[in-house]
């Protein structure tokens, strides 16, 4: 299917939307709600290296579908940013989800719609297979499974996805190396796998991105995000799968048409053998960062799909 150019225009700043924190699970974790409190609930969850701010667009534009939840995960954010555990267990995607089943539990949300972009969708992934009640309709956002995604490494996927091998070294190497220039790396990170460097974010939430990363607890967090995907998510991972244990709802796949999981991955086929709902998907016209390059598609799919 054939799309317009993306337009990227100036869009309203979470107004009207609420700001909280909660404490759960150890931590403290910063999110905004708001929309339609008479609609479902649909939570949106942020990747590397970035916030809840990278919803703006799409929850202005689905603010009248759904009551939106959008926080910070734990290390990222203004949600807390504590130091990671020698297995860093406190950054598994298993203790980030129960984090925001915390959440939902404190605005009162039996269940939900749930959509996660990038690190995000890995929460998501664990949460609809640790909380299956809770979740109504998944939708993931340029990622497969990461368990696959670690088994199919090869040169093709290290030199674009470099940052997976880099990020996991133990602490500080990576932290030092980061925390030498954290402005250039994080201007990297977000133009080198959009569409046209860094045209697609808007500089309030630049600054945003700047201002939440730039700092060597942020860093180092992040780091243990990766670190915990690279070892105690692939142990959650596999206990899983020997398990059987299945997404049990539908589930939405979406990737870039320019990205790296276009073009190395089979996305839908790799999460149906992880779902035992019905899987569907598209490619859209982006790279990766799909919700602020392509806000519009993004709103018309989520809204198309959870229903």
């Amino acid at each position: 299917m054939q799309h317009p150019p993306a337009t990227i225009p100036a869009m309203p700043w979470f107004e009207g939307f609420e700001s909280q924190t909660i404490s759960a699970n150890g931590v403290d974790i910063f999110f905004r709600c708001g929309g339609n409190r008479q609609k479902p609930a649909l939570v949106l969850l942020h990747g590397f290296p970035q916030t809840h701010v990278m919803w703006h667009r799409v929850a202005q534009l689905l603010r009248e579908d759904y009551f939106l939840v959008v926080p910070d995960v734990r290390g990222y954010g203004d949600s807390s940013r504590a130091p990671g555990l020698p297995d860093h267990s406190n950054y598994s995607k298993r203790a980030m989800a129960a984090d925001v089943v915390a959440v939902a539990d404190a605005l009162a949300l039996d269940t939900f719609y749930l959509c996660g972009h990038d690190r995000g969708g890995r929460v998501a992934h664990r949460l609809a297979l640790d909380h299956a009640a809770r979740v109504r309709k998944l939708c993931v956002i340029d990622i497969a499974p990461t368990l696959d995604m670690y088994a199919s490494t090869n040169m093709e996927f290290a030199k674009a996805y470099y940052h997976w091998f880099h990020l996991i070294q133990p602490s500080p190497l990576p932290e030092n190396m980061i925390g030498g220039n954290a402005l250039a790396y994080l201007h990297n990170k977000l133009g080198g796998w959009g569409s046209g460097g860094l045209a697609h974010i808007e500089p309030r939430a630049l600054a945003e991105y700047e201002r939440c990363f730039c700092r060597p607890e942020a860093i180092h967090t992040a780091c243990e995000d990766y670190r915990a995907s690279g070892g105690i998510d692939l142990e959650h991972d596999r206990a899983s799968r020997e398990r059987g244990d299945k997404i049990a709802c539908d589930t939405l796949v979406l990737w870039g048409e320019r990205g790296v999981v276009q073009r190395l991955f089979k996305p839908v086929d790799l999460w149906q053998a992880q779902c035992s709902g019905t899987v569907s998907g598209a490619a859209m016209p982006a790279g990766h960062f799909i919700p602020e390059e392509r806000p519009d598609l993004t709103a018309d799919a989520l809204r198309n799909f959870m229903t």
